[in-house]
């Protein structure tokens, strides 16, 4: 019966408000192909709202759905017209958790008037069978600008469980878990803001995608269960901003004009009914633009875009100049991985020195990868004669840091980066980084970025942390977390714990943190060296819970690795083998007795029909891999 109130009221509102035609409730909603997700679309009082459903049980209560331009709410007086109806049903490749996404659902282009100002615009959903998402397009003649605002919230249903961090420390934070009701007024929430259902009903996540021409969405609490988008402009100042750009704090608060037709980025609500279902979610990277195949000819399989892991010698030790980063190669080349990043310090060398390095480390298959300071690049002669350098040199890549702000300069900043890089064929790593947003699918040659608080920060405790970057922070696309170190960085995890990170991280570029002589002296060092950086497969596999424990079954081509990744308790767990096909040669890497600076390593012949009994420590961990 509320239903059908409701229909009735939408009806009267549309009625009264005339201009365009009333349209019935039900033409209100976008389901997916399964019909198990719903958006709809409403009229409240002749506002614009919507709810979001999952098997008939909200995920998001009545919340508030609209645009500001120019300071004035186009939600406010709204009147609703035809939809538009259509499919999206596509595969295409990628490097994320697995190697072919999925692009499925049904959409809808409705058609909205602004009775005050007459203003027509376009409020385009879509629903996927593991969420949903919308966005605004209000048409604008080419040279006209505008200031754009956010007029939207996400409402959680009462019993929520949320994990979200604030923006102090940009995207690299720790995060906090909350019962909804606890979340006070005011706190800011980075997104992805990951929530458990009440009941049992499920896990969604709130994102966005396709952030091009626009500021980056934040989310603020407003203590009765809602998050209402904010826009970059408005978001708190974090300390690396705060430090490294002082007088240009005051300047970001300044909301950003947009030329011509406004076109937001998507509002992405990832949704399923488990962990697993959010591990998979294609939603934000779908929603963004395919590569140019100007630029791409053959797309993410472009040749000289090439995922690969690499070395990286600033976290745990070693020599910095040109010898040193020549022995970082042979390190590389003994490990097989791809790449080596050379931090700030080549600065100082000569191009003929960079040169040899380069030469020297081809040799061995290796590629450079070199940090650069994205305030270097700002200005655009500046960015090209670097890009034109490094290619000149040979370098692959870079690796451009300290960004620290989600204002529209900023997120346009990475597109330039990314533009130029690809001119001059080179793959990108940002760091000090806001959010992945799909922008990778527009420019495959971003391999990686941070946006993640990583081993990069030695004082935090991993334990809890690694339990629940999996399922919160890598719901919104690929992190440079570089990982596995065995020295004291490592702080209340162990050696398995350590390991077990690169391989339920997604990262095409994977960096690792440890110095690689480590590595290679580690008696897991076959399983190290087997890790891949792309994946076919992924599985979060039930024993997953946030924050607690991590367990992933990840395949490339024929082999299998099970990581897990445990929190701050102890505990054992039964792993069913049943994701496998086939009798496996396996290689265990197991905490060992002998304390966390140690493991123990045992091989095996295990089958899909056998279960695996697994002791963890506090901060512990495992790793197996399964091959043929």
């Amino acid at each position: 019966m509320q239903h059908r109130y409701r229909s009735f009221a939408v009806i009267a509102a549309l009625l009264v408000l005339g201009s365009l035609p009333a349209v019935a409730a039900e033409a209100n909603v976008v389901a997916s192909p399964n019909g198990q997700v719903e958006f709809r679309l409403a009229l409240q009082n002749a506002r614009l709202s919507y709810t979001v459903a999952f098997k008939a049980k909200p995920v998001i209560e009545t919340s508030a759905l609209g645009i500001v331009v120019d300071g004035v709410s186009l939600a406010e007086g709204a009147q609703l017209g035809k939809a538009e109806r259509y499919r999206t049903n596509e595969t295409y490749p990628w490097y994320g958790v697995h190697s072919t996404a999925v692009d499925r659902s049904n959409g809808a282009k409705f058609q909205v008037k602004h009775a005050k100002t007459g203003t027509a615009y376009t409020i385009e959903a879509r629903a996927y069978n593991d969420g949903i998402a919308f966005r605004f397009i209000v048409p604008g003649a080419a040279g006209t600008e505008r200031v754009p605002d956010e007029a939207t919230a996400f409402r959680l249903p009462p019993g929520s469980t949320v994990w979200y961090h604030d923006f102090e420390g940009h995207y690299e934070a720790l995060h906090v878990k909350k019962a909804v009701e606890e979340v006070a007024a005011g706190d800011w929430a980075a997104p992805p803001v990951t929530f458990k259902l009440p009941a049992a009903a499920g896990y969604a996540s709130i994102t966005e995608g396709a952030l091009v021409n626009y500021a980056g969405m934040g989310l603020q609490a407003d203590g009765q269960r809602g998050f209402a988008a904010r826009l970059g402009h408005t978001h708190p100042a974090s300390y690396p901003f705060r430090l490294r750009y002082k007088d240009d704090v005051e300047r970001m608060t300044k909301p950003a004009a947009i030329a011509g037709t406004i076109t937001t980025p998507w509002r992405v609500i990832m949704i399923g009914a488990d962990l697993n279902a959010l591990v998979n979610c294609d939603i934000v990277n779908s929603v963004s633009a395919p590569p140019d195949p100007k630029i791409f000819p053959t797309g993410l399989k472009t040749e000289w875009v090439k995922p690969g892991r690499a070395v990286w010698r600033y976290l745990d030790g070693g020599e910095t100049g040109l010898e040193g980063m020549k022995q970082f190669a042979d390190y590389a080349h003994e490990l097989g991985f791809e790449y080596n990043v050379i931090e700030g310090f080549w600065a100082k060398w000569s191009e003929e020195q960079l040169k040899e390095l380069v030469d020297y480390s081809r040799q061995r298959g290796v590629g450079i990868v070199l940090w650069k300071h994205s305030r270097d690049l700002r200005d655009p002669a500046a960015r090209r004669k670097f890009f034109e350098m490094a290619h000149r040199a040979g370098a692959a890549g870079a690796k451009i840091d300290f960004f620290d702000h989600e204002a529209k300069e900023v997120v346009d900043h990475y597109e330039a980066c990314l533009r130029d890089a690809a001119e001059f064929k080179m793959i990108v790593n940002f760091h000090g980084a806001n959010k992945p947003t799909g922008l990778s699918r527009t420019w495959p040659n971003e391999l990686t970025r941070e946006g993640i608080r990583g081993m990069e920060s030695s004082k935090s405790l991993r334990a809890r942390h690694d339990a629940t970057w999996p399922c919160t922070r890598m719901l919104a696309g690929h992190a440079d977390y570089t990982p596995t170190v065995f020295s004291a960085r490592r702080n209340d995890t162990t050696w398995a714990h350590q390991i077990a990170t690169a391989a339920i991280l997604t990262s095409p570029l994977l960096v690792y943190g440890g110095h690689p002589k480590s590595f290679l002296e580690n008696p897991a060092v076959e399983v190290i060296k087997a890790i891949p950086s792309v994946w076919d497969e992924t599985i979060a596999l039930p024993i997953s819970e946030i924050g607690e424990v991590a367990a992933f079954a990840r395949r490339k081509d024929d082999v299998w690795f099970l990581a897990i990744v445990n929190g701050t308790t102890a505990r054992t767990v039964n792993v069913p083998l049943s994701f496998m096909k086939g009798k496996r040669q396996a290689i265990l890497v197991r905490d060992s007795k002998e304390g966390p600076a140690a493991v123990d390593v045992e091989k095996a012949v295990l089958g899909p029909e056998q279960s695996m009994r697994i002791e963890m420590q506090a901060g512990g961990g495992f790793i197996g891999r399964f091959s043929m």
